[in-house]
């Protein structure tokens, strides 16, 4: 077991009922104050530990870690140590929070410096991401967009079940949650027997995603197995990758996702560990027909995630429109990573993977609106009466993501980001 993962661990830091950030979880992140610069910070219940100032105070020595890493802008600097280090970390400050230990605990002077209340901070975007991957992995996604705009009886395209399809998306347009987005325009094509117009979406549309961010990997050249994938990655974000129905539908033959995808992606603030999500690890969905070897896989590589999707209309209560989970995911992480490196594909620290829209078997579980709302057909209503079929204007999408066992539950918090108008 991983020291830090330890169920019966409580902390001497208040950690409210129902958090998504107990002492078992200690996600990383990146935070400023009024009073402090960006830096490096762990998550537990509603404080923030403040790495730098933690190091300083002489409470990391032994670890391969000088302060650079924790007084950073980012988390680059410490995934550069790789995950045996991060795991070290981990289980250093889960030691040093712990109810039993008393040294830093019976230090108040310590613990008012190192102690931050998250609502007196302001959390940052996590990592610099060099290149961003987005994936296409979910079974029921796939066959739900392939029966609506192709033949519900060849509705996966021949290669789906034989690799893990993706494309290299645009790691720019990469957002924070809490930062808004502005409705894109772009050439759509409304009529078939009409020349395209030029105009803001009308079809703005949220995927219900999970990223993976990635330590350095091999050279350029090498490939990494699915032995070996975990080894690389750090850990896991919520993450909204928005689409423009209307434009991808015009633009995407032949090179794919282009304008209809690169204007904004959201993800959550906290990056939870692989490691953190071991307890939840299950079995990946059967696999038919049996892949190649170079993607298979031992072991349970698929985490039990629960997943949930809100919308909240301007100045209107929020309504649940989708609950689903991670586990439902075809093709695992190891097979993406092992797959995205076949061809001597060289991956580094702070790359970013998104699994691709995550739907379920039932349609409360369907991970986008234009799955949810089936194409327009049956919009979905909403709270206060008013119905969508896709976002509109001053609506706020909010994605959660958790994990719990009988003993122990972990999250992600969340991802939110409100739609203006076109500018």
């Amino acid at each position: 077991m991983i020291k830090a993962n330890n169920p019966n661990l409580v902390s001497w830091v208040t950690v409210p009922e129902h958090s998504d950030f107990p002492i078992q979880n200690l996600p990383l992140g990146v935070f400023k104050t009024d009073q402090l610069e960006a830096r490096v910070g762990m998550r537990i219940g509603d404080s923030i530990l403040d790495l730098k100032t933690l190091h300083i105070l002489g409470y990391l020595e032994n670890l391969p870690y000088n302060v650079s890493a924790f007084d950073s802008t980012s988390l680059n600097l410490l995934m550069k140590k790789g995950k045996l280090s991060a795991r070290r970390l981990r289980d250093r400050v889960s030691d040093l929070l712990n109810l039993v230990n008393t040294e830093l605990q019976n230090n108040q002077h310590h613990v008012e410096q190192v102690l931050i209340s998250v609502s007196s901070a302001e959390v940052l975007m996590p990592i610099e991401i060099g290149d961003y991957t987005d994936f296409y992995s979910s079974k029921e996604h796939a066959t739900n967009v392939g029966t609506m705009f192709r033949d519900p009886n060849n509705a996966l395209l021949p290669n789906w079940l034989w690799i893990p399809v993706g494309y290299h998306g645009r790691s720019s347009s990469v957002i924070p949650s809490g930062q808004a987005i502005h409705r894109p325009k772009g050439q759509t094509k409304p009529n078939d027997d009409q020349a395209p117009i030029f105009g803001p979406s009308k079809m703005i549309d949220f995927e219900l995603e999970m990223a993976f961010v990635t330590f350095d990997g091999k050279a350029l050249g090498d490939t990494i197995s699915t032995a070996e994938a975990e080894d690389y990655i750090f850990g896991l974000v919520l993450f909204n990758d928005w689409s423009a129905r209307d434009i991808q539908k015009w633009e995407y033959v032949p090179l794919g996702p282009f304008l209809a995808k690169n204007f904004a992606s959201s993800i959550s603030s906290w990056i939870v560990s692989l490691d953190a999500l071991q307890p939840y690890s299950v079995d990946t969905p059967s696999q038919d027909p049996e892949v190649l070897d170079y993607l298979r896989f031992e072991g349970q590589n698929s985490y039990d995630i629960n997943l949930q999707v809100a919308i909240t209309p301007d100045s209107s209560e929020e309504t649940i429109v989708c609950n689903s989970n991670f586990k439902y995911m075809y093709w695992n992480m190891a097979q993406q990573l092992a797959h995205h490196t076949i061809n001597g594909c060289n991956i580094r620290g702070g790359d970013l993977l998104g699994s691709g829209t995550i739907s379920g078997p039932t349609p409360d579980s369907y991970g986008s609106m234009l799955e949810l709302a089936w194409k327009g057909t049956k919009p979905v209503p909403m709270s206060d009466g008013t119905e969508r079929k896709f976002i509109q204007d001053g609506d706020t999408v909010t994605m959660r993501g958790y994990c719990k066992n009988d003993k122990v539950r972990i999250g992600f918090g969340e991802v939110a980001s409100k739609l203006l108008p076109s500018k």
